[in-house]
């Protein structure tokens, strides 16, 4: 497991605009129409991402890079203040939203609406691969004020001419880091190309590796605030961090024992390879476990079979590998289980943050190899957490 570089983004100063001490969404500046969204959401208390973000992006026409993970409401924190920069009134794309895959933009396309309950309607249209291009394209003839897409879809949309972003003023970029690490940099290189005549750029990332660091310089502000969550809150401290100890031979009992105790309870079960998944996964079917199966090599509509019956709750498990897992946002799962730890460190901060949702509690345990041990003190020591060992 490598550890992320240091953060170079000296330029950039940590931390400019303060915290309020506030404990509600009014007080931070949003509108009393997104507030009763929120509230119908059962969203009453800001999380310290939104605390952060929210006055900033508000009261601010600039760049900022704001380092915060899945599961800390960062989707509220750009989103309200996106909402409420747009005019209704003009029916062309002004805010442009990224993500590195289809799950995080219907995700976050699906909350943009519900914020919106009780507006004056800004009209959200997600458009994303794996979906007809042909219908993403006839409904862009509607009135559309914000788009979210993923970077391929994007692309092909402009060179079918379906779409203009002359009109765009705010370009978000959320889980920046993921869309680098799925091989997404040219992509984005060309988008910026797209929107120069943007007011802001917003940077999302739970990680700032140093291709983000390169990314910033290259199409962001050098003044750009950097809005780092402190370590107590980049990782969600709403998960208990467990591992056992255990050989590979054991693993698979180990497993069953863990899955047979908390029989009540869902989650996901993380592999590194496409192999060591459908293992596992033929395992745990010999051992009668309800279970579906994500990797890299399934096709697109056999990926959302798979997730429908997840998230309706036909089966209690998924095995799944890190690419393809990403994104998922599946509510009430109590447990993450690492079969074996990531190769990246911000893998594990990805994988993590699928349990333990919307401030729900939950639980990452990772089985590890003892030739692995010291790779639980990085994690420790880089992302400010403590794992307790399971005996």
């Amino acid at each position: 497991m490598s550890l992320p570089a240091s953060n170079h983004l000296h330029r950039v100063p940590a931390n400019t605009y303060p915290i309020p001490h506030l404990k509600s969404f009014i007080d931070l500046g949003v509108r009393a129409d997104l507030c009763q969204g929120l509230t119908e959401l059962g969203i009453e208390s800001p999380t310290p991402v939104q605390l952060q973000a929210i006055p900033f992006l508000l009261e601010k026409e600039q760049d900022i890079i704001a380092q915060a993970q899945t599961g800390t409401g960062k989707t509220a924190a750009f989103g309200l203040p996106l909402l409420m920069k747009i005019d209704p009134a003009f029916p062309k794309i002004q805010g442009l939203v990224i993500a590195p895959t289809r799950e995080l933009a219907k995700q976050i396309g699906k909350q943009l609406f519900r914020f919106t309950k009780f507006s004056t309607k800004v009209f959200v249209e997600v458009l994303s691969g794996g979906d007809p291009i042909d219908r993403q394209v006839a409904a862009l003839q509607r009135p559309t004020h914000i788009i979210v897409v993923t970077p391929g879809r994007l692309l092909d949309l402009l060179k079918r001419r379906a779409l203009t972003l002359e009109h765009v003023k705010y370009l978000i970029l959320d889980e920046a880091d993921e869309m680098l690490s799925m091989g997404f940099r040219k992509e984005l290189q060309e988008i910026f190309s797209h929107v120069k005549q943007r007011r802001a750029t917003w940077l999302f990332s739970a990680t700032i590796p140093p291709a983000i660091e390169q990314l910033t310089h290259e199409h962001m502000a050098k003044n750009a605030p950097l809005l780092k969550i402190d370590r107590a809150h980049v990782v969600n401290r709403q998960i208990s961090h467990q591992c056992m100890i255990v050989g590979n031979e054991d693993k698979m009992q180990v497993l069953v024992d863990f899955l047979n105790k908390h029989h009540d309870e869902r989650g996901i079960i993380f592999c590194r390879t496409r192999v060591s998944a459908m293992k596992v996964a033929d395992q745990l079917k010999k051992h009668d476990f309800t279970l579906e199966l994500l990797h890299g090599d399934i096709m697109q509509k056999d990926r959302d079979k798979v997730m429908r019956s997840f998230k309706k709750e036909r089966v209690r498990l998924l095995v799944a590998t890190d690419v393809a897992a990403r994104g998922i946002d599946v509510a009430d799962l109590s447990f993450v289980i690492h079969h074996q730890l990531p190769e990246q460190m911000e893998s594990y901060t990805h994988r993590s943050g699928r349990t333990a949702r919307a401030g729900k509690a939950g639980r990452s345990l990772a089985l590890v190899h003892p030739k692995e041990k010291h790779k639980l003190k990085e994690l420790e020591e880089h992302l400010g957490i403590h794992f307790s060992e399971l005996r």
